[in-house]
């Protein structure tokens, strides 16, 4: 049987592109008997605002969806530790504790998140007293899994490559797991079979298929589906103050209504659809 998921942080208020998301995720699901999942990825420290997750079940009932929620993400931290050691007894993680300031001073080539972590602290000991990341080094993860590929209902067979990322973090200085390594377990515990989301994640998809491999974990097809944009061509993003679904229904909006019209296509003013 199909599973989607929908997985908002509580770091914000849901916006449209967020509706657009869930939308897709749950109408996949029901259109080939499956099931539509939600889970809260509540684990960005400071961030992650409790009272937010009741919103977001507000604001999903309100578009008319229906879902089956799964345990948020501070309930499975012992999954990430767990985890993590098996990376790190197989040499496959090492400790950084370079900070963005110092990694952005080397000015390293960018990749698709960004600056690429140039490898300073690899192969070094690193201060003890200093909070470290745990990075992957990616040679060694691609030497063990070799080649493998993954699916995406829109763009075919990809040939896994996280090179481009370079070695990225798993464990942050600050909290118990990495989205690349929360996303991907919890996808497997949770019994996803279609990762549904924006093509925004398309590439970050090379490292949690080579994470799967490492740790022997089912692989889904995924759906990376196209986002909405703003007037000024920018994805909608809790960061940009895009317009809340909170907002929204405070106002008198219909929600099925507007959930229609986003599967129609029938944008909103300032509001288009891009890959």
């Amino acid at each position: 049987m199909v599973a989607t998921r929908f997985a908002p942080s509580p770091n914000g208020m849901l916006h449209l592109g967020h509706a657009w998301s869930a939308i897709v995720a749950h109408d996949l699901a029901k259109d080939r008997g499956g099931r539509f999942l939600l889970r809260v990825e509540d684990i960005d420290g400071a961030r992650s605002k409790p009272e937010l997750p009741d919103a977001f079940r507000r604001d999903l009932e309100w578009l008319g969806l229906e879902w089956e929620e799964v345990p948020a993400q501070s309930t499975r931290l012992a999954n990430y530790e767990a985890a993590a050691k098996e990376l790190q007894d197989a040499g496959l993680l090492y400790p950084c504790t370079c900070t963005r300031s110092e990694i952005a001073a080397l000015k390293p080539r960018t990749g698709p998140e960004g600056l690429v972590y140039p490898g300073t602290c690899k192969g070094k000991s690193v201060d003890g007293g200093k909070p470290a990341a745990l990075r992957l080094d990616v040679e060694k993860a691609m030497a063990r899994v070799g080649e493998i590929v993954w699916e995406d209902e829109i763009a075919g067979t990809q040939v896994a490559d996280p090179r481009p990322f370079g070695d990225v973090v798993l464990v942050r200085k600050e909290e118990p797991a990495s989205y690349h390594l929360a996303a991907t377990l919890d996808d497997a515990a949770d019994g996803v079979t279609l990762v549904t989301r924006g093509a925004d994640l398309f590439t970050s998809t090379h490292i949690h298929r080579v994470l799967q491999a490492l740790l022997q974990l089912p692989v889904p097809i995924w759906h990376h589906h196209k986002l909405l944009l703003d007037e000024t061509g920018e994805k909608l993003a809790k960061r940009r103050e895009s317009p809340s679904l909170a907002d929204l229904r405070g106002a008198g909006a219909d929600g099925r209504k507007l959930a229609d019209n986003l599967r129609c296509g029938n944008l909103p003013a300032g509001i288009s659809l891009f890959e």
